[in-house]
């Protein structure tokens, strides 16, 4: 396939997902995020986990705000990203609370440089990865800048996809250095890559 074709083909699935988390209604999403979380936290990735690496979510995506909540009141650690818009890179950085946080690049909550440490270990923890989609092997595809793409390249821990059910594709085009999540989490079920 030409990369144009695929170019192309990512570009309606992405036009498709979004289409479909606008229609939620603010009760639909509430419940579907709810059940999300519910079956995360009872993983035993997550249960098990010291360190949390997790994104704030905005509005169309899956919320994590109960989610760090939820880690920090078990004393994880919670990093969170701040992107570095020029490099298309990432820096996880460890948050104690919400103040921690400001918006930054995109207008996405990030942490706060100066009053934040620096995460270094990039070998453990789950990291919680954002998609429009996933597909049934676990791989993503995000929102088109390739942040987490690069960021995964180099993330060695446990890596658990979340995403709304009706989300779920049979099988996405992928490139050669993607990394497929170990676990996807939905409203209905978990599937399982490693």
């Amino acid at each position: 396939m030409l990369l144009r074709d695929i170019r192309e083909e990512k570009a309606a699935i992405r036009s498709k997902c979004r289409l479909l988390r606008s229609q939620f209604t603010a009760e639909e999403k509430k419940s579907l995020d709810a059940r999300i979380f519910n079956r995360l936290t009872n993983l035993w990735r997550y249960r098990e986990c010291g360190t949390l690496l997790t994104y704030v979510s905005n509005d169309i995506e899956v919320d994590t705000h109960a989610l760090i909540e939820d880690a920090l009141k078990r004393s994880k650690r919670v990093a969170v990203p701040r992107c570095i818009p020029g490099l298309h890179e990432m820096e996880f950085y460890y948050i104690t609370s919400f103040d921690d946080l400001q918006k930054g690049a995109y207008g996405i909550l990030e942490p706060i440089k100066s009053k934040c440490e620096k995460l270094v270990n990039l070998n453990e923890g789950l990291c919680i990865i954002p998609a429009l989609t996933f597909d049934e092997q676990g791989y993503r595809l995000g929102f088109g800048k390739g942040y987490y793409d690069r960021f995964l390249s180099r993330f060695k821990g446990d890596t658990a996809g979340i995403c709304y059910e009706c989300c779920i594709s049979n099988r996405l085009p992928r490139g050669r250095f993607d990394r497929c999540a170990d676990v996807v989490v939905t409203e209905k079920r978990v599937i399982s890559n490693g």
